[in-house]
């Protein structure tokens, strides 16, 4: 019977259709949702603030105000590589906002992979694409969404934010 319990239970828990049914959280705490910027592309980043990569978040900002009316960066701070973003969201809100001048909206620290990651990167790590699918593997990851909230693009951390390889694509 138990079994015949869950069987139902799971029949009717389905996946996410798209991005725009995660429920997420910004950096100071408030819901929000990928929703809000239907018609707009996104680029989705995993962002630390003590990686080689961090001065990306100059180009990002960079890209985000370049492409404002057809784009929008939302920054994902992980702590899952070398512990590079230790801080609190506080801290790494201000650490953004003082030394990069970041912007674009951030969300509360999550985790991008393991047994704890947030179900976005799940989703965004297994979604089709014609780049590639699997684990993210450092961070600064981009995944570039279309209008309609479709991954349609993924990027290694070493692709730079305005690279004409995203650019070229906005």
């Amino acid at each position: 019977m138990k079994i015949l319990a869950i069987f139902f239970a799971l029949l009717f828990v389905s996946a996410p259709a798209s991005v725009y049914d995660f429920k997420l959280k910004t950096i100071e705490g408030k819901d929000f949702s990928l929703a809000k910027f239907k018609g707009k592309k996104i680029l989705v980043v995993n962002t630390a603030s003590k990686c080689g990569f961090t001065p990306q978040y100059k180009d990002l900002e960079q890209l985000a105000e370049t492409y404002k009316d057809k784009l929008v960066i939302v920054g994902f701070p992980a702590n899952n590589f070398g512990g590079q973003e230790p801080g609190t969201d506080a801290e790494i809100k201000t650490f953004c906002s003082d030394l990069y001048k970041v912007s674009f909206p951030m969300s509360t620290k999550v985790s991008v992979k393991g047994d704890d990651i947030a179900p976005l990167f799940k989703y965004l790590t297994t979604a089709e694409n014609p780049d590639f699918t699997g684990e993210i593997k450092w961070n600064f990851e981009k995944f570039l969404l279309d209008e309609n909230g479709k991954l349609i693009h993924r990027f290694r951390s070493a692709v730079k934010p305005m690279d004409p390889a995203i650019t070229g694509n906005l």
